[in-house]
């Protein structure tokens, strides 16, 4: 039960995979939990619902021309409703809530949760590419702000709970586990046949569209550790990865005497969605439990990064930084977007993310306008090459 007020979210991206599982967390749990913000950018059907059901404070549609069609839809019901990218962030900074579940995707999500961190709210980063693009910025602010970031990832889930009790004793590296997507075993001449529904088909997540297709491409990890080197504080070579295809070690850290810490269960997002949302509290859960009686192989390999170039590609922007993760994450976004809409093969994304990276040139130490400057840049060369 819950001791004292509820907590209140926000949850920006709140028609996704994940804000979809988060409000099925917080249906579970309406003693800890209220919703007083809403935000979609283009499903305005699944928003309206949403609404009806959970009666935030707050709604806001990103895509300004469905406006009329939330205010219709929820007419009569005591929330307000606003529209456009500038009211994400206006809403970001209003003291209406005590949690943000910054759950947009991409780099839109970079903005909003600037805008919570400065406030000092406390963040539950679903949103990986705030942390890819400008993690410097970004967790510096929230030191300075005093904003707690708790991350959603279950990968940095995994690694956060290993770490609770731990803040005196020295990491000497953490391992991201990777399931290595549908595509694992697979080489150049299978992977270049590969079509947009086959990609989408994850063996253990549901994930939404942009993530499953990371997943396929080993980008996600990629991205992740980047996400991991500032979330921890971390030189890059303490970032490892290891394919793990079963998906019940999330993730390990390892100290520097050698013990070797694990979080482990089934794959299902809920469970890291509500530790952040509960944290530092653990709630009574039915999610359903892995069963050691039932004896599962549970193995391990190094992944085939001649195959799946992505990774070696964020690997360098991990090790060089400056704005080479932010060129890597907006070259990606625009390859993930093409080979979605069936303009580009399974391989030019690695392509594409490559030939950018050479392009566009290189900050060392970028203010977060360069930021934003060098991820518009990227795009538009990177679109400019397959002329979308």
């Amino acid at each position: 039960m819950a001791n004292g007020p509820r907590k209140r979210i926000a949850l920006f991206g709140s028609t996704g995979s994940i804000g979809c599982q988060a409000l099925e967390v917080i249906h579970a749990n309406p003693s800890m939990f209220s919703v007083e913000v809403l935000t979609a950018q283009t499903n305005d059907e699944l928003l309206i619902r949403q609404a009806a059901q959970f009666l935030p404070n707050i709604v806001v549609i990103g895509d300004e021309k469905k406006l009329g069609r939330v205010r219709d839809g929820l007419a009569g019901k005591p929330i307000k409703v606003f529209a456009g990218e500038k009211a994400l962030e206006e809403v970001a900074c209003m003291d209406v809530y005590d949690m943000m579940l910054a759950a947009i995707v991409g780099f839109a999500g970079l903005r909003p949760t600037l805008c919570a961190i400065e406030h000092g709210k406390a963040v539950a980063l679903a949103n990986k590419e705030t942390l890819v693009v400008a993690g410097d910025i970004v967790m510096k602010k929230a030191l300075d702000r005093k904003a707690p970031i708790i991350p959603v990832d279950s990968e940095h889930s995994a690694i956060f709970q290993c770490l609770v009790g731990e803040t005196r004793n020295r990491i000497e590296k953490v391992i991201l586990t990777a399931s290595g997507g549908p595509f694992l075993g697979k080489k150049p001449n299978y992977l270049v046949n590969v079509k947009r529904d086959h990609a989408l088909q994850h063996p253990n997540w549901n994930m939404g569209a942009k993530v499953t297709i990371d997943s396929a491409t080993l980008m996600n990890k990629g991205l992740e550790m980047i996400e991991a080197r500032w979330l921890f504080g971390l030189k890059p070579q303490q970032v490892q990865v290891v394919i793990h295809p079963q998906s019940i070690i999330h993730s390990l850290v390892q100290f520097e005497d050698g013990s070797i810490k694990a979080q482990m269960g089934l794959p299902d997002m809920k469970l890291p969605i509500q530790y952040a949302l509960s944290f530092p509290q653990r709630l009574l859960s039915g999610f359903p439990r892995y069963d050691f009686r039932k004896p599962a192989n549970l193995s391990f390999e190094e992944p085939d990064t001649k195959t799946f170039r992505n990774l070696t590609l964020a690997t360098e922007a991990l090790h060089k930084g400056g704005n080479l993760p932010c060129v890597l994450n907006a070259a990606n976004e625009i390859a993930v977007f093409a080979f979605l809409r069936n303009r580009i093969g399974f391989l030019d994304m690695t392509d594409l993310v490559e030939r950018t990276m050479q392009e566009m040139p290189y900050i060392e130490r970028p203010t977060l306008e360069e930021y934003f400057d060098s991820d518009g840049e990227a795009r538009n060369f990177a679109a400019s090459l397959i002329k979308l």
